[in-house]
């Protein structure tokens, strides 16, 4: 097998493509996508320039939750391919330059797992405590614990007259962290893959392992902060990642899922006791009002500022983090924060431009390089995510939300807004599958798709491919300081990215009107350059006063060293 040169930091001036294999690319007609799809696709990112793909997991599951109900963590899915297809994939991959880095799902298994099904119904049962169970209290569940996807975090189990822990869906059992031989098993489990010559992993909702142990009610939420970064869980990982990450030199992000800045300073800190980096979610909640998703809302511009500032000053020196707007749980960027009509191109670029020049590791959500929407969804049988359907129901059906209401907030926040197809062309289901898909393409698949991107050299596609270029070309990107610049602006998100030798600037409008603002004193615009714009005709000498057209960006960039000598 052809393997990548090994650098230990190559992930600080790497850009990471995120692959959600069930909407990528189909090599039949059965409307999924699978492993060989993805193989046709390598050399499309190869030309983008990423450094690596993270694949959404693709292990055997009945896919309750798309593959985070894992059934089986040594086998490929039927769906997705065989495990022939996967080597290949990791053979093609690294002959490109391109690593594999795959999730992995260890908070929970699927309730059909084979440890799941032996402990269910038998008390005496080995793998009975690979799961968390209780005893009933008065009757009913043992405590108000609500699961990520509505209703009590509690299934009964009739023949024991016990309830097992879910976090998220009922047939997603929580596994019981405080067994030395769970933790065992899920060593030997990432061993095998990284035996493989898989490059790293993404650890999803791993700050939920570890459980408060007396499991009580909660009388001001919905029982999170009992589990959430709980008291076990930095040992946990330095435990895991001693013997496994450091071992196999795998990098590794992990999914935090309402964490604090300072437990991720301890995750991703710099001596790679725990993790890589971390992802967070909290600048994704800034149209969530008083926290409430399931409402149509604008984002909060101060807010987003404040919270990009918080973590990018907190983690600076201290740790690292994962930049990003889109996954396959949230909702397109260029729908969500930007115009997806008239400016769609712009808003796209000054997007990926915002998050690219900051300090951490991008990663980039398949699409979101072409500018890909929201679909615009009108029916609730359009819909496939259980979150999303589940919602309806809870709220039209039990709060009696109207249906146009609902279909309104769920143009806005389902999980499938980013769900949909990849769209490769303008031929029939967007050049996806040969046959049906399982979730519905965007009806703007022709006008908006990878190979119309490949063709235009004004496309999204271009600039993404140049905003992963320069993270390798310039220096300050990964090592600089971090400022706010204008906290209170309306509409200006503009910081500065400061090291010994170099000062970058980058500037976004993100708003479709014209705005303005002046660069800080004491920054040399004689000696600085445009780097990048989003609009064609950014040239010429650097002014202090900025004047900024609808969704524009601007990197400007100083080279301090020059003004030295």
């Amino acid at each position: 097998m052809t393997t990548v040169v090994n650098d230990d930091q190559w992930w600080k001036t790497a850009s990471i493509y995120q692959i959600y294999p069930k909407s990528f690319c189909d090599s039949g007609s059965k409307g999924t996508g699978d492993i060989q799809g993805i193989i046709s696709k390598l050399d499309y990112l190869k030309l983008l320039g990423v450094d690596a793909i993270w694949l959404t997991p693709v292990y055997a599951s009945p896919m309750i939750d798309n593959g985070y109900d894992i059934s089986d963590y040594y086998a490929i899915n039927p769906d997705f391919g065989t495990m022939a297809d996967f080597d290949l994939l990791l053979d093609q991959a690294h002959q490109r330059g391109i690593r594999i880095i795959m999730d992995i799902v260890v908070n929970h298994t699927s309730t059909e797992h084979q440890w799941f099904q032996s402990a269910l119904g038998d008390k005496n049962s080995p793998y009975r405590d690979y799961y968390i169970w209780k005893d009933p209290v008065d009757g009913g569940v043992p405590n108000n614990w609500q699961s990520k996807f509505g209703g009590s975090a509690w299934e009964l189990d009739e023949q024991t007259g016990q309830y097992f822990l879910h976090l998220f869906a009922k047939e997603q059992a929580d596994l019981n962290w405080e067994n030395s031989k769970v933790r065992a098993e899920v060593k030997e489990v990432i061993s095998f893959w990284a035996e493989k010559g898989v490059d790293g992993f993404r650890l999803d909702v791993i700050n939920l392992i570890s459980k408060q142990q007396d499991f009580p009610n909660d009388d001001i939420g919905d029982g999170r902060r009992f589990y959430t970064d709980g008291p076990r869980v930095h040992e946990y990982l330095q435990e895991i990642s001693e013997a496994v990450f450091q071992k196999y030199g795998s990098v590794t992000v992990g999914e935090m899922s309402s964490t604090t800045l300072e437990h991720c300073q301890q995750y991703s800190s710099l001596d790679n006791k725990e993790l890589s980096m971390v992802f967070n979610f909290h600048h994704l909640k800034v149209d969530y009002p008083n926290g409430e998703k399931w409402t149509k809302a604008p984002f909060d511009f101060l807010q987003l500022k404040q919270i990009f500032n918080h973590w990018q000053t907190g983690l600076n020196g201290k740790g690292w983090g994962a930049l990003f707007w889109c996954n396959h749980d949230q909702p397109r960027v260029v729908s969500r924060l930007g115009d997806d009509q008239q400016y769609r191109v712009e808003s796209a670029k000054m997007l990926g431009a915002s998050v690219h020049m900051m300090q951490g590791t991008p990663y980039i959500y398949q699409g979101e390089e072409i500018g890909m929407t929201n679909p615009g969804y009108t029916s609730i049988e359009q819909y496939r995510d259980v979150e999303s359907t589940n919602m309806y129901d809870i709220m039209v059906k039990q709060q009696g939300v109207s249906h146009d209401e609902m279909m309104a907030i769920l143009a806005q926040k389902s999980r499938d807004n980013s769900r949909t197809p990849m769209q490769w062309n303008d031929q029939a289901y967007a050049g996806f599958s040969k046959g049906q898909p399982w979730l519905e393409v965007a009806s703007n698949y022709p006008e908006i798709n990878a190979e119309q991107a490949v063709d235009d050299s004004n496309s999204v596609f271009y600039f993404y491919q140049k905003l992963i270029q320069l993270r390798k070309e310039i220096e300050v990107i990964t090592t600089g300081t971090y400022e706010d610049l204008y906290p209170e602006h309306e509409s200006i998100f503009g910081y500065e990215r400061k090291s010994e030798t170099q000062t970058l600037i980058c500037l976004n409008n993100y708003y479709g009107v014209e705005t303005e603002c002046v660069l800080p004193q004491g920054f040399d615009t004689s000696k600085a350059n445009y780097v990048l714009g989003n609009y064609s005709d950014l040239s010429g000498s650097v002014s202090q006063h900025q004047v900024l057209r609808p969704y524009e960006t601007r990197i400007i960039l100083l080279n301090t060293m020059l003004l030295d000598n």
